[in-house]
């Protein structure tokens, strides 16, 4: 393999890294609005808007690390799986990496 082929080879694969990484990242998002909704919805009540205070209590906080902890055992599979290739591409770049040098 020359060295073009190689700094090809390694670009393709710091891209398929980077949108594994943003598949997760975007998991993560989804995760978080849809523990955010099912919060909002599950407390609903008055919420005063008062100047730079935020309506959102400790109660409102612990009930969305529930949702949010229960959305992610529902997708753990997904997650997991993408974590795991994750990983492997990572340790793939980075034994290309250590080959080059």
């Amino acid at each position: 393999m020359t060295s073009l082929e190689r700094l090809l080879l390694l670009a393709r694969m710091e891209a398929a890294c980077r949108e594994t990484r943003r598949h997760l990242g975007l998991i993560e998002c989804q995760i978080a609005r849809r523990a955010e909704s099912r919060t909002i919805t599950d407390r609903r009540k008055i919420r005063c808007h008062g100047r730079g205070r935020s309506t959102w209590t400790p109660v409102d906080e612990r009930l969305f690390r529930e949702h949010a902890d229960r959305l992610a055992f529902e997708r753990r599979g997904e997650i997991e799986a993408l974590s795991r290739k994750l990983a492997r591409q990572e340790q793939a770049i980075t034994d290309l990496r250590r080959i080059d040098r």
